[in-house]
């Protein structure tokens, strides 16, 4: 069996969706599925090549038994919703030249947006194969919802996009059940909607002590820290938590951000503006480095804006978070906080309450019965999100499509 994965990002790259489409590739070579992923150049979100990397036509490589082919795009920074959008044409078309010299029996296309979808249809329509949708994200919903784009004609016409996209696709794998409804509401079959939520590495996301070196690298070894480690986008409105961590009483409590992002030249001109003592700014670092940061954190910020589209999702930290047995402190409403808390591995603030943010976060720092308990909690949900059984479980339905 073959199945050619197309996905924008990908490894080295860091962020969820290259996690995601990585781990799961993985797991299916090791069970003896033919796995081609098409993806571009490593650059995001800086717009920058990684080291080792020459942007040409195409190029192979193999990681683990999956055969990795990358495509010339055009790269740019993930900021500016003109060159992002040229960007992803200029992927979705490259992907769909160099996928008709791909043999393949199924083709899947990962969003969040939507054009590395609109060539997969089109590729599968050429080679007379079936085509899956993963939808990690509701485009253009949430472009829209960090008011990159309003309403008007455009977006009109991306939401009429989308909706023949998730018609056309022979299955559709989602990662939340609020996405599932939503488009069962728009009326998609839902027999054809099939949700695997995010998960963590189990093998690369556990319970370890502190890093000695990075505890000293940042002066934290007496500190509460509190990290955020990820991507620095519009949605993750940390801007609010650098203005809440200024006027912090509490000297004993650092936040660590970690990553880069289209927020980031923002970020740093607030910080030169409040000059809080209690923040540090990390630039972006390796997926191997995400567990040691980890290691050295007390508690796990995962924060979004304020806005209902995003009570529709979960984001992907939360795994890796629990996994490491971090307590979290969610700024998150709807389907990610029904999950921690069903867990008991957090608490949620809600977003944008800069009063409930402080409450909760000095209850986490002070409250160490409580504190344990989370932890424990964490344990747990990880253990029932374990990435391997996620990609075996998403494999089965992959296969349910090709018969």
């Amino acid at each position: 069996m073959k199945f050619l994965f197309i996905s924008d990002n990908f490894p080295p790259e860091v962020n969820a969706p290259a996690t995601r489409t990585w781990e799961h590739c993985r797991e299916w070579v090791k069970k003896g599925i033919d796995v081609t992923v098409l993806t571009c150049f490593p650059n995001f979100p800086e717009g920058k090549l990684f080291p080792g990397y020459k942007h040409r036509l195409f190029s192979n490589e193999y990681m683990e038994g999956v055969h990795v082919i990358r495509v010339i795009t055009y790269i740019t920074a993930n900021k500016g919703f003109l060159r992002r959008t040229i960007d992803y044409i200029s992927f979705g078309f490259a992907s769909f030249i160099a996928g008709l010299f791909i043999r393949t029996d199924l083709i899947i296309a990962t969003s969040p947006q939507l054009f590395t979808a609109v060539w997969a249809r089109r590729l599968a329509f050429f080679k007379r194969r079936p085509w899956v949708m993963e939808v990690r994200d509701l485009w253009p919903e949430s472009i829209k919802s960090v008011g990159v784009i309003k309403e008007n004609i455009f977006l009109k016409y991306f939401e009429r996009l989308e909706l023949r996209l998730y018609k056309s696709a022979s299955k559709i794998i989602t990662v939340t059940d609020t996405f599932k409804s939503r488009m069962i509401s728009r009326g998609i079959d839902p027999a054809k909607i099939s949700v695997v939520q995010n998960g963590a590495n189990l093998e690369l996301y556990s319970p370890r002590e502190k890093n000695k070196e990075l505890l000293l690298k940042f002066g934290l070894s007496e500190k509460f820290t509190v990290g955020f480690i990820g991507t620095l986008g519009m949605a993750h409105r940390l801007d609010f938590v650098i203005d809440a961590a200024s006027k912090l009483e509490d000297k004993a409590i650092h936040f660590l951000i970690v990553g880069a992002g289209s927020e980031r030249e923002n970020l740093e001109n607030l910080l030169k503006e409040l000059r809080p003592q209690n923040v540090t700014l990390v630039g972006m670092i390796s997926k191997a480095e995400v567990p040691e940061y980890l290691s050295i954190i007390d508690v796990a910020l995962i924060n979004l804006r304020k806005n209902d589209t995003f009570k529709a999702v979960i984001p992907s930290k939360i795994y890796e978070s629990a996994a490491m047995e971090k307590p979290i402190l969610l700024g998150v409403d709807g389907e990610a906080r029904k999950l921690i808390e069903s867990y008991k591995a957090g608490l949620a603030f809600e977003p944008e309450n800069e009063t409930d943010f402080v409450t909760k976060l000095l209850i986490l720092k002070n409250n160490k019965q409580l504190y344990n308990e989370l932890k424990d909690g964490g344990k747990k949900l990880a253990a029932d999100f374990d990435r391997k059984k996620l990609a075996f479980e998403m494999k089965n339905i992959l296969l349910k499509a090709v018969r």
